[in-house]
C-alpha cells in the first residue's frame, strides 16, 4: 500500500487555485544600469524610473494605503539630508529599522546579510554614492529563480511631511542604502505592499542563492549548539521567528496581523535575526547564549541574560563588558534553553550545503533544472490525490556518484534537493502558493533490466513503476510555500525525482536544485528544460579546519580543551599558509600572549576552542586585507598601506591613532608585519566594541576602577 501523504495547510488561499490557461512567470524588466547612468551624466539630469514610478501604484492597493500620511511626498536623499551617504562601512552592521511596511522577515534576513561583507557586496554594489558620478540612479542584485538579476531604481523615496522615511530607515539618518535596497526589492516583487507577507527563508535565498535548513526548535537535534557554532563561524545567515499562537511552525509572516508584545518582551509571530552565539563561564559552570535582534530596532527580551538581567554579575568583568550592551536597540542575549522554548523555528541559509553534512570543506556540485506543470500534460498531482496521473509529472534522473578524493569512501552521500515554485503574476502576493513537494525513488528498474529502453531513449518511467515501488521519502509533506527543501543521505545509485503539486491539473513553473559532492542530473522524457551545473567551494571554513581545531585541542585535554600562549604560538607558526609561500610567518611568544589577553574574555589565561574560532575567522579576513594592500609583496605594510588596510576592514581611525599604533606595533622604520597587523587590528576591534557597549551617549564611558584595570592591563 502507498504511504499516507501528509498535507500541511497553513493559510486560506485568497484566490482560486485553478487557472484556465497556463500563465508563465513574468520576469522582471531588465534595465542597463551603466548605460542609464552614463546617459543621465551626459545629459546632466537625474534618473526617473518610469517602470517603478514615484506614485501610489508602486506602494500598492491594499491595507498599507490606510497607514500612509495624508501629505505623502517622494524626495531624493539630497533633499532629506545635507550630506547623504549610500553605505557607511565603518558603522556597525545593525543600523536598519523597520518602517510602515510590515516586512520584519525581509529586514531580519537583510541584517543577517550585513555580517558577511563579501556576500553583501554582491547584493549591494559598493561603488555607488551621492557624490561621485551621482545621477539619482542605483542598482542592486538579487538571486531570482535561478539567476542573478540587476534591479535598477531611482532614489525618490516616500516620506512624510516632516521629511522622515516611511519605510526602512537607518539609525544614522544620512545613510540610505537600506531604503534604496528595499525599494529595489519592492520593484522586483511588484510593490511595497507585496513585501507585507513573507518568510525569512525566502529573503535569505534571494540575497544569496543559498540553500536553507529549517530546524523546528521544539524538536531540535541534540547537536543544535554544534550546528549553531558551525553556522556562526562560516558563511551562513540565520533568522528565526517567535510563536504565532497556532500549531503550524512555518507560516508566512505579516507583522500587521500580529503586533502583540508579550510580557517577556518578545513580539508574537515576529522574525528576528540571529547575530551571534557565545559560551560563557558562570560561577556555576558554562552556559550557551544566543544573541538576537528585533528588526524594529527596539523592544527586547526581558528574561535571563537580557540587558538588565542579574545573570551578567556571574561573569568576569571583561566578559560582561564585551558582551552586555545596555541599550534599547533591539539586540539582546538569551540562553539556548530559552531560545528553544520561545522561538518556533530557526532558518540557516548556507552558500554550500555542508552544515548538515560530515563532508565539509570539499567541493560540491550544484545543478539546476527549470520545469513546469501544465494542465492535461505534466500537472499530474500527488500520489495521495490521483495514482493514475502521478507518472505524468516531470521526472528527473539523478545519478549520485561516489567521490574519488574521499580518503574513506562513505557508504552514503549527502544530497540536498530543493523545489521552488514561481509566482505567475508580477505581484508576489496576489496569487497563492500551490501546495508542492517531491518524491524520490531509488531507481532499481533501470539497471540492469532496461538500460537501453530508459537510459538511452531517456523515456519517463511508466505508471506501473510507481504502484510497485515505495519512495525514499515516504512521509513527504506538501507545503504551500515558495520552496521545499530536504536533506538526504543516499547510497551512490540512480534515483528518480518526481516534483508535483498536491492536486492534479494545477499549473506553475518551478526550478529544481540538487546539491551533492558528485552527481549527474537530467530530465527524463526529453530535454526541454534549462540546465545549470557548477562547482561550489566554501573557502572560509570546512571539515578540514574542524579536524584541525579538534586535533590540536584534543591533544591538550579531552575534557576541557584550552590552549595557552605557547601552544597558540606553536599552532599559528605550523599552519601551512598557502597564500604566504614567499616568506614564513613567525608569531612571537609576546604576540601570542597579546592575542590571548585580548580574546580571553573569562580571564582563564587560556583560549577555548570557541575563542580560537573567533581568532581564526579574523585571521583569514586580516590575511585577505593584508595581501590586498601589500602591493609590493614585501610582507610588510608602510604607513600609507596601513591606513588603506584599516579602511578596508570597515573601521574608521584617525591618522593620529594609526600613526601611534604603527609606532607601538611596527619596526624602527614603522613597517608593520602581518603578525603585528593581527595584534593591532584585534586590539582596535575589541576596544571599539567595549566602548560601544559601555557608552550611553556615544561620547564617553563610565568604568569602575576594577573594570578599568581589567580592560587596560589584561588586553
Amino acid at each position: 500500500s502507498m504511504p499516507f501523504l501528509l498535507c500541511l495547510k497553513k493559510k486560506k488561499s485568497p484566490v482560486p487555485l485553478g487557472r484556465s490557461i497556463f500563465q508563465k512567470h513574468t520576469p522582471p524588466i531588465q534595465q542597463n544600469y551603466q548605460a542609464l547612468l552614463e546617459s543621465c551624466l551626459k545629459n546632466k539630469c537625474l534618473f526617473t524610473d518610469d517602470t517603478f514610478p514615484a506614485h501610489i501604484s508602486s506602494i500598492g492597493t491594499g491595507a498599507l494605503l490606510k497607514k500612509l500620511p495624508r501629505n505623502l511626498q517622494w524626495k531624493r536623499p539630497h533633499a532629506l539630508h545635507k550630506s547623504p551617504v549610500f553605505y557607511a562601512a565603518h558603522r556597525r552592521q545593525l543600523d536598519l529599522c523597520q518602517g510602515l511596511v510590515e516586512n520584519c522577515w525581509f529586514l531580519a534576513a537583510l541584517e543577517a546579510l550585513t555580517f558577511h561583507q563579501d556576500i553583501l557586496a554582491a547584493v549591494v554594489p559598493q561603488n555607488q554614492s551621492f557624490e561621485r558620478k551621482y545621477a539619482g540612479i542605483f542598482h542592486f542584485r538579487f538571486w531570482h529563480f535561478g539567476e542573478w538579476i540587476d534591479v535598477v531604481v531611482d532614489d525618490l523615496l516616500p516620506v512624510n511631511e516632516a521629511g522622515e522615511l516611511l519605510f526602512v530607515s537607518s539609525v544614522y539618518k544620512n545613510v540610505f542604502w537600506g531604503a534604496l535596497l528595499e525599494k529595489a526589492y519592492a520593484k522586483l516583487y511588484g510593490s511595497y505592499e507585496d513585501l507585507q507577507i513573507g518568510q525569512v527563508s525566502e529573503a535569505l535565498v534571494d540575497f544569496t542563492g543559498g540553500v536553507n535548513t529549517r530546524i523546528k526548535l521544539a524538536e531540535a537535534p541534540p547537536d543544535l549548539w554544534d550546528m549553531l557554532t558551525r553556522a556562526t563561524y562560516s558563511r551562513s545567515l540565520m533568522g528565526c521567528q517567535t510563536h504565532l499562537g497556532v500549531s503550524f511552525p512555518s507560516v508566512s509572516l505579516s507583522c500587521i496581523q500580529t503586533t502583540k508584545v508579550l510580557k517577556n518582551g518578545l513580539v508574537a509571530g515576529h522574525a528576528y535575526t540571529v547575530t551571534g552565539i557565545r559560551k560563557v563561564t558562570c560561577q556555576y559552570g558554562p552556559e550557551n547564549l544566543v544573541r538576537l535582534r528585533n528588526p524594529w530596532g527596539k523592544i527586547e527580551w526581558k528574561g535571563d541574560w537580557s540587558d538588565s538581567s542579574y545573570k551578567w554579575e556571574l561573569l568576569s568583568p571583561k566578559e560582561k563588558i564585551l558582551l552586555r550592551k545596555k541599550k534599547d536597540d533591539g539586540e539582546f542575549w538569551m540562553s539556548l534553553r530559552d531560545f528553544k522554548i520561545h522561538f518556533v523555528d530557526l532558518v540557516i541559509c548556507k552558500l554550500t550545503p555542508d552544515l548538515m553534512s560530515q563532508e565539509d570543506g570539499k567541493k560540491w556540485m550544484y545543478s539546476l533544472k527549470s520545469g513546469r506543470w501544465v494542465k492535461g500534460s505534466t500537472a499530474g498531482g500527488s500520489l495521495g490525490f490521483c495514482n493514475g496521473s502521478f507518472w505524468m509529472n516531470p521526472q528527473y534522473w539523478l545519478n549520485v556518484l561516489p567521490v574519488e578524493d574521499s580518503k574513506k569512501s562513505p557508504s552514503t552521500c549527502s544530497v540536498v534537493i530543493s523545489l521552488m515554485q514561481k509566482h505567475s503574476t508580477k505581484h508576489r502576493n496576489r496569487a497563492p502558493h500551490l501546495f508542492i513537494g517531491f518524491l524520490l525513488y531509488k531507481n532499481t528498474i533501470l539497471f540492469p533490466f532496461f538500460p537501453e529502453q530508459y537510459q538511452e531513449s531517456n523515456r519517463k518511467l511508466p505508471p506501473s513503476f510507481f504502484t510497485r515501488h515505495q519512495p525514499v521519502n515516504k512521509h513527504q509533506v506538501f507545503l504551500d510555500e515558495r520552496e521545499v527543501t530536504h536533506d538526504f543521505h543516499l547510497e551512490p545509485c540512480v534515483y528518480v525525482i518526481v516534483p508535483s503539486t498536491l492536486e492534479p491539473q494545477q499549473e506553475s513553473e518551478f526550478i529544481l536544485r540538487v546539491f551533492s559532492r558528485k552527481h549527474v542530473l537530467r530530465e527524463m522524457g526529453g530535454n526541454t528544460s534549462f540546465t545549470l551545473s557548477k562547482e561550489i567551494v566554501d573557502r572560509y571554513e570546512g571539515k578540514i579546519w574542524e579536524d584541525f581545531f579538534t586535533k590540536h585541542f584534543e591533544q591538550v585535554s579531552a575534557c576541557n580543551p584550552e590552549i595557552n600562549a605557547v601552544q597558540l604560538q606553536r599552532i599559528l607558526n605550523n599552519i601551512s599558509w598557502r597564500n604566504f609561500q614567499s616568506f614564513r610567518l613567525n608569531f612571537s611568544l609576546d604576540s601570542c600572549q597579546g592575542i590571548l589577553a585580548l580574546l580571553d574574555l573569562n580571564a582563564t589565561g587560556t583560549l577555548s576552542i570557541q575563542e580560537f574560532r573567533v581568532l581564526w575567522k579574523r585571521l583569514l579576513f586580516y590575511l585577505e586585507v593584508f595581501q590586498k594592500r601589500d602591493t609590493n609583496r614585501s610582507g610588510k605594510l608602510d604607513l600609507v598601506e596601513l591606513h588603506a588596510a584599516v579602511q578596508e576592514t570597515g573601521i574608521s581611525l584617525s591618522n593620529e591613532v594609526c600613526n601611534l599604533m604603527a609606532i607601538r606595533y611596527g619596526d624602527p622604520d614603522l613597517q608593520i608585519s602581518f603578525e603585528s597587523f593581527v595584534c593591532f587590528m584585534l586590539r582596535v576591534e575589541i576596544m571599539g566594541e567595549a566602548f560601544r557597549n559601555l557608552t550611553q551617549d556615544g561620547r564617553g564611558i563610565y568604568l569602575r576602577e576594577s573594570e578599568w584595570m581589567m580592560m587596560t592591563l589584561y588586553s
